[in-house]
């Protein structure tokens, strides 16, 4: 089968012919349609990410797919079964062993296209906007990095959950984006005062952040007493260091967050998430933005337009099988 591999890092993937993996007892060999790309993804290239494969690796964290095998013990999926996964490697493939636990049936009407940019972009917002942060309706959610792949669903999500929505997003076409995704507000990073702007609107009781650095530290100073800041990452490079005395003087929360951990320490906060979503997606509530469809081959280039914030929404990779 041919893969998509990390065999350096710091270098770009190699395209390779690999054996077809074997299902081990509690496993399903998956053959993938489509992977969603991820920032992780990046990170991994380089060799910074929380979780480091020997190299090597197959990346792709997220994927979609039909079973085509099931191994020892697995009763609740069958051959022929449309399933998605997230995996945190190997999604860059034809083919993927996975644990059959981490597998997903998705919704009938469900193209393999969306789900390939569902689980990680809407759950991670689900659990961290209703889960973590507690979002009630009526609250001011911020969302940084709106026009990315996270920042779209938490638009969506704090919408369906009862929120004024401000976004914020870098340059007109972003703003629009996030406009159709339904945000109330919307301020342009390059041009905003953002700490000024966002008090103006009445300020921040959830903050959102997949961006981190000079962002966050404005969002902090805008946010209202008791408010909750959920950082999920740091896009722009630069790890904010909070100042304590902020968080005291206005009884502020900040809530460390990591989705993909839940799977090991409690993955029913997942599968209990992913109820609520396919539900919504079935009601016509979820749309999943997809920005770019790209063959296997050009994986990189998918990347790339992530690493360069060219992408609205999510990059789907299609493996063609």
């Amino acid at each position: 089968m041919r893969a998509m591999q990390l065999t350096s890092l710091g270098q770009p993937l190699e395209l390779r012919n690999i054996d077809v993996p074997t299902p081990a007892a509690g496993e399903v060999l998956l053959r993938i349609h489509t992977c969603g790309l991820n920032f992780g993804d990046i990170l991994i290239v380089k060799g910074t990410y929380q979780e480091k494969p020997p190299l090597p690796a197959t990346v792709g964290m997220e994927m979609c797919g039909t079973v085509e095998a099931v191994g020892e013990g697995v009763n609740h999926l069958a051959v022929g079964q449309r399933v998605a996964a997230y995996s945190g490697f190997g999604g860059l493939a034809e083919y993927a062993a996975l644990p059959a636990n981490i597998c997903v049936p998705i919704p009938d009407e469900m193209s393999a296209k969306d789900a390939a940019a569902f689980l990680i972009a809407y759950g991670t917002s689900h659990v961290g906007l209703d889960y973590k942060a507690g979002l009630k309706p009526g609250e001011r959610l911020l969302v940084l990095g709106a026009s990315g792949g996270v920042g779209l669903t938490a638009i969506e999500l704090g919408k369906l959950m009862g929120a004024e929505v401000i976004a914020v997003a870098r340059g007109a076409a972003k703003l629009e984006v996030a406009k159709a995704a339904g945000a109330d507000h919307v301020l342009d990073s390059d041009t905003s005062d953002l700490r000024t702007d966002v008090k103006a609107l009445g300020g921040a009781d959830v903050v959102y952040d997949p961006v981190g650095g000079d962002l966050f530290n404005a969002a902090l100073r805008a946010c209202n007493p008791e408010a909750r800041l959920l950082p999920l990452g740091f896009a722009s490079g630069t790890v904010p260091q909070i100042p304590a005395n902020i968080l005291l003087v206005k009884n502020l929360t900040v809530i460390g967050y990591y989705w993909g951990g839940y799977m090991r320490v409690n993955p029913k906060v997942l599968t209990d998430s992913f109820e609520v979503l396919f539900g919504w997606y079935a009601e016509g509530k979820l749309k999943p933005q997809v920005s770019h469809v790209l063959p296997l081959e050009q994986a990189n280039e998918g990347l790339e337009l992530l690493r360069s914030r060219k992408a609205t929404g999510k990059v789907v990779i299609e493996t063609g099988v």
